[in-house]
Parts: structure tokens; C-alpha cells; sequence
């Protein structure tokens, strides 16, 4: 490795524009899950950067939001100097936020190793994933992208999964070559996937040198590294109004799909047990939070006579359930959710509903 632990040659990059669909009602284009706190205590964007920076200086941990955010981000972050907060005027998915960001860096750092980090999962472990961190770190210097792969602990549909070239055991030491990226599969796949030892699902964090990347897009993603090169370049009191310009000709593609499908250069780590969960779903939150006899998790009051495996947020109310199992059932000021927890991944199709209808005041 090039540098210690908090050398300038590290930098982290925190992906924090989504829209965080799938907890709606809580979450709204306003407020989106980074920002929310569904454990209670810190926003799970301030979660994500008190963890990282037992790896990263704060001064260099870059945050990539959406433009509308900015302000509540730099509120939640205040260690992170304006200059590393990146708003991206329109979305554009995982590739051009991580490309923009190593364009940055690099222009300040040509060395510089990078990880890049979603906004929203929780760490169970945080002393192993310190250590997995460091790990990934130095293979990423090989001049490789790495990849963190989980070990599945069920057929799960929900998630993307790589493959590597040999069955692998979690905690594996060194990385091993990654040879496909499998999209989110159906459920008798997904058991097929589980039992094989050789995928693991894709925990969307990678590591590698700002150059490997800028090579890989230069390659995969020309187009959109010129305009990321671009935005990069020039006078830095001046790159809101190339953003503005320039990051719509990006194309609107993920990290995955653009560069490490079509890369030659993609190695993984099979992460050891390190309590990951993306929080992606009412339904993986569930899993974290305290449960009764009957597995109901009810945060706030309620009476529950021969119900089960329920989630419930309905703080105006007290809510009383009898003879059903695996709701969620969530309430905000101004809607009110319920469906089995088995849908609680396609709650997209609600909030695209709501658009159509043109309730957009309640996204």
C-alpha cells in the first residue's frame, strides 16, 4: 500500500442521491432514506461516515448527492468540506457519480486509491469490516477493481450477485477473480445460486486506484468519461456551472452494468460474517429490529392477538392486529401503507402509481 492509514492517497466516496423508493411512506424526494434514522439514533447517512472514517481522513470522504440535497447533507456532515460534496444536477446512476468522483481526486492525487460506498447499509460488525476494508484496499492497489461479496444467507431475489471462478469460503484472505455479474434472479435460481459456494451477493462496494477506473470508463464509457473529464478540469469555483453543462451527456447506467460486466479486471473479496444489510426494504429492517414471542416488530403502541411475523410504524395511533401475519403496515402524516412484507421489494410500483395519478405531493 502507498500510504498509512490516513495517508492522502485514500479516499472514500459515498454514494447518497437514491431516492430510497422501497420505504416509502418515510421516504420522500425531500427526505430520502440516507437521511431518515429507521434504527433510531444517527441518519444512516451519518452511520455510513462515522464507520468509514476509522479508515478515511473526513477530509477525504466525498459524498455524491443530488443536487436538491445538498444542503441537508452538508447539515448531517459538517466535517466534510464543501469542496468534496458533489451534486449531481440530474441523476444519473452509480457509474457517472463514482467516474466524477475519481476525476476529482485525481486531479488533486494521481495515486490515489478509492472505495466506494452506498449510503444506506448497516454493519453489524464494524471492528471485521475495519479489517475488511484494509484488506480491500490493498488489492484494489494490484491495479484491480474489487468487489465485496457476501455470503448468501438465503435465496434471495432482491439482490445482484457475483460469481467467482472457484468455490470460496467467507474470510478468504486474498481476492479472487470475479467472472460474471448475475442480475437479481427468480427464487429456484436463487437456491441454485446459494448452493453452488462460488456466488455471493453483491454488496455494491468497491475499491480501486482513481486511474484503474478512469481507464476502465475511458474504455467501456468513453462518451461519459469526456464529459466527467470535463466537469473535472478547469477553475474549482466554477464546476456547479460545468455540472450543470456537461452531466447530462453521462449515460445513466450503475458501476455494474457500465464497467465491472464489461471488465477483465474485476477480482473479489468474500467478506466474512460482518452483519451486512443494504436496509433496502421494510422487510430487511425488520430483520435488525428487536421482535416479540411471535416475530411482530411494533415500534410504536399496539396489540397484536394471534398475528405474526408483522412490521408496524404508526406512531398517531394505537394499532391492533388480529389473525394476520407478515404485514408491514406504515403510516405518515399523509399516507398510510400496508402490504405483506413478501412486496415490500416492489414498493416502486406504488410510487410509480403515484406519479401517474399525479399524487407527485406525496413522493
Amino acid at each position: 500500500m502507498r500510504s498509512g492509514l490516513h495517508g492522502p492517497q485514500r479516499h472514500a466516496v459515498i454514494i447518497a442521491g437514491g431516492r430510497g423508493v422501497r420505504f416509502w411512506p418515510r421516504s420522500r424526494i425531500e427526505r430520502p432514506k440516507q437521511l431518515l434514522a429507521p434504527l433510531g439514533g444517527p441518519t444512516l447517512l451519518r452511520r455510513t461516515f462515522e464507520r468509514l472514517r476509522n479508515s478515511f481522513p473526513a477530509e477525504n470522504i466525498w459524498v455524491a448527492t443530488a443536487q436538491r440535497l445538498l444542503e441537508a447533507v452538508s447539515s448531517e456532515l459538517p466535517e466534510v468540506p464543501s469542496g468534496r460534496l458533489i451534486g449531481e444536477p440530474v441523476a444519473r446512476g452509480t457509474a457517472p457519480a463514482a467516474g466524477l468522483a475519481a476525476a476529482l481526486i485525481l486531479d488533486q492525487d494521481p495515486d490515489a486509491v478509492m472505495g466506494v460506498f452506498p449510503a444506506d447499509h448497516h454493519i453489524g460488525n464494524e471492528q471485521r469490516y475495519h479489517e475488511l476494508v484494509e484488506s480491500a484496499l490493498t488489492a484494489a492497489d494490484a491495479d484491480r477493481l474489487i468487489v465485496l461479496g457476501i455470503q448468501p444467507q438465503r435465496p434471495e431475489t432482491g439482490f445482484g450477485y457475483i460469481e467467482f471462478a472457484d468455490p470460496i469460503q467467507p474470510g478468504h484472505s486474498q481476492a479472487v477473480k470475479v467472472t460474471r455479474f448475475r442480475e437479481k434472479p427468480d427464487r429456484r435460481t436463487a437456491e441454485r445460486f446459494v448452493r453452488s459456494g462460488r456466488l455471493y451477493w453483491n454488496s455494491g462496494q468497491f475499491f480501486w486506484r482513481a486511474a484503474v477506473l478512469a481507464e476502465e470508463m475511458l474504455r467501456h464509457l468513453p462518451d461519459t468519461w469526456t464529459a466527467l473529464a470535463a466537469i473535472a478540469g478547469g477553475d474549482a469555483g466554477e464546476i456547479g456551472e460545468r455540472l450543470a453543462q456537461r452531466y447530462r451527456e453521462c449515460a445513466h447506467v450503475s458501476v455494474d452494468t457500465g464497467i465491472l460486466e464489461r471488465s477483465d479486471r474485476v477480482w473479489g473479496l468474500a467478506a466474512p460474517n460482518i452483519g451486512w444489510s443494504d436496509l433496502g426494504s421494510w422487510e430487511s429492517l425488520q430483520t435488525l429490529l428487536p421482535k416479540d414471542a411471535d416475530g411482530n416488530c411494533a415500534p410504536t403502541p399496539s396489540t397484536l392477538v394471534r398475528s405474526s411475523g408483522n412490521y408496524l410504524d404508526v406512531p398517531s395511533k394505537h394499532v391492533a392486529l388480529l389473525g394476520v401475519s407478515d404485514l408491514v403496515i406504515v403510516e405518515t402524516p399523509d399516507a398510510l401503507l400496508v402490504c405483506p412484507r413478501h412486496e415490500a421489494q416492489n414498493l416502486s410500483e406504488v410510487t410509480s402509481s403515484l406519479a401517474d395519478d399525479d399524487h407527485k405531493h406525496l413522493l
